[in-house]
């Protein structure tokens, strides 16, 4: 296996694990924004993007001075969760706590407007690790195109010609990393230059929803080994594994930063919480209709994976016994594109990907309706529509 950290520098995150404590590189993640007009910072184009990126790769090169004691191997499992994080990506999460504390009257021509950033930038690190870990769990082979963070390590494993399992080598060392992007993400809040005030209203939605993305994953996980094949059950994950860590939360925190009243925090809740959902119902679609090509992952991953979603929910409650069994003995096998045909048509002919499209439908009005009467600021309420439609009509 090559020596990756002795490599000559080939992007700026490597860049910045180059650079020793001291240089430009390794200024504080907040201090990466100077030279940024936060002013016309607009969520979901490519110079928010952009923004949240210079603060993660700042944030990375701040690390060295802790991270270079361990040595090499410690090196390149930390080059590799940089790669991940800044390799594509929407930065939707931070997108949306940005919005929030812009429509709690946030002024990003203020004083505090990087620190915020920066703190809302975190959001990709708790990503990550779910990301990551997910990726173990559900034993994707690819994510964004590329080798999963599993895969990569089993393959240095195999490349290396060490004894031992290499795909036990390759999760254990997964595992380890989506931790480290978990503490990263509390140090990188910590570190953003957040007010004592700001960070005491920030910090209890922090932990609720660290605990809520936790809390999902495991309701998944029990949902598909105890078979619960409710629609009700579905949509309990999509509540708390996607809808809370990805929009509602995020906004609240957002709107915390801002010293948001009860009201805004409530409407802005609603709209997460609907939007969320909306948003995980097109991920379920995509997972079995998507194309590779835009997605980055298989066709139909997510019916060999076996995922009950709630378009599988769906269709099981409209499926008389034969179109039932032909569903339940597909999910969760290796099925090769004919039956990954076969089971669309399914699940198209049952009315359940009309259903689906239907609650999508009705979830985005619900959550556009309640920011429409809220009091958050018109600016806020303008790029929370373009949010909601870029979220739940989109094809990867």
């Amino acid at each position: 296996m090559p020596n990756r950290s002795r490599r000559s520098p080939t992007s700026p995150l490597e860049a910045a694990l180059s650079a020793g404590i001291g240089t430009p590189l390794s200024r504080s993640a907040a201090d990466a924004l100077t030279s940024v007009d936060l002013v016309a910072l607009t969520p979901g184009t490519p110079a928010f993007v952009a923004a949240v990126e210079q603060v993660l790769t700042s944030f990375f090169a701040t690390r060295r001075e802790i991270v270079e004691p361990l040595g090499p191997v410690f090196l390149d499992a930390v080059e590799a969760l940089g790669q991940f994080v800044v390799r594509g990506g929407k930065r939707t999460r931070p997108g949306f706590a940005w919005t929030g504390w812009l429509g709690a009257g946030g002024d990003p021509a203020g004083p505090d407007a990087a620190a915020v950033l920066t703190a809302c930038s975190a959001l990709e690190l708790v990503q990550a690790c779910a990301l990551v870990h997910d990726d173990i769990i559900d034993s994707s082979r690819t994510r964004r195109g590329f080798p999963t963070v599993h895969i990569d390590f089993e393959d240095r494993h195999t490349a290396a010609g060490w004894p031992g399992d290499g795909a036990a080598y390759g999760s254990a060392v997964a595992i380890l990393i989506g931790d480290l992007a978990l503490a990263w993400a509390d140090d990188l809040v910590h570190e953003a230059g957040l007010s004592p005030r700001a960070l005491a209203r920030f910090a209890p939605v922090w932990a609720r929803m660290r605990t809520e993305v936790l809390g999902g994953q495991l309701l998944d996980i029990n949902g598909e080994a105890g078979g619960d094949e409710s629609v009700e059950a579905a949509l309990r994950i999509n509540r708390y594994k996607t809808a809370a860590y990805t929009i509602e939360r995020p906004l609240h925190l957002g709107a915390a930063l801002a010293g948001a009243d009860e009201a805004l925090v409530a409407a802005l809740r609603i709209y997460g919480t609907d939007v969320g959902i909306a948003f995980q119902l097109r991920d379920d679609l995509l997972g079995v209709f998507g194309d590779p090509v835009v997605t980055g992952k298989p066709s139909g991953d997510d019916l060999r994976e076996g995922k009950r979603t709630v378009l599988i929910a769906e269709a099981l409650r409209r499926a008389d016994p034969a179109a039932a069994a032909l569903i339940r003995t597909g999910l969760g096998t290796d099925l090769d594109d004919a039956a990954v045909d076969r089971l669309r048509t399914v699940l198209t002919d049952l009315g359940a990907v009309d259903e689906v499209e239907r609650r999508i439908t009705e979830l985005t009005d619900t959550g556009l309706a309640a920011i429409a009467t809220s009091s958050a600021t018109p600016q806020a309420k303008q790029l929370l529509h373009a949010m909601a439609l870029a979220a739940t009509r989109r094809a990867a």
